[in-house]
């Protein structure tokens, strides 16, 4: 079985902007002296960094069976084939093509993701869209999984 984990990572730019909130924040503080100046400055930039981190902490994993994406928990048994997407796909399936029933762990500053069909009748999800870096490992990932379990 191939293992397969990710996490999904902001880009730096996103640090930087945290910065640039403390920034604001401290801009903010200024009339109220040099105390709350720098309150402002650590608050906001501690504050964005959280956010930031926090959106940016989600993890893709093949593990015991299963694709876990974020919050969701889907055992390889009830997945179809998957479609790597890359450049004008990737925008397509998340934009235009994409059903609203669908599942979809949307990261827009991935430029890649996988498209994987969801077979289970009882679920009216139709497929899951997975940002990833590496859509060709994850669905080597899932293959090997489905595989060793036939």
């Amino acid at each position: 079985m191939q293992p397969y984990e990710e996490r999904l990572t902001a880009p730096r730019s996103w640090w930087l902007a945290s910065v640039l909130v403390g920034v604001a924040m401290a801009l903010i503080m200024l009339p109220f002296g040099t105390l709350p100046l720098l309150g402002g400055l650590v608050g906001g930039t501690a504050v964005a960094a959280v956010v930031t981190s926090a959106y940016g902490s989600v993890r893709v994993r093949v593990v015991a069976g299963s694709l876990v994406a974020g919050d969701a928990k889907i055992p390889v048994s009830a997945l179809g084939d998957a479609e790597v997407l890359k450049g004008e796909e990737t925008r397509a399936w998340r934009t235009y093509k994409a059903d609203p029933r669908a599942f979809m762990l949307l990261r827009a500053y991935i430029p890649t993701a996988l498209r994987v069909n969801i077979t289970d009748p009882e679920d009216p999800t139709p497929y899951a869209y997975i940002s990833t870096r590496h859509p060709e490992a994850l669905a080597q990932a899932l293959d090997s999984v489905r595989n060793n379990a036939a």
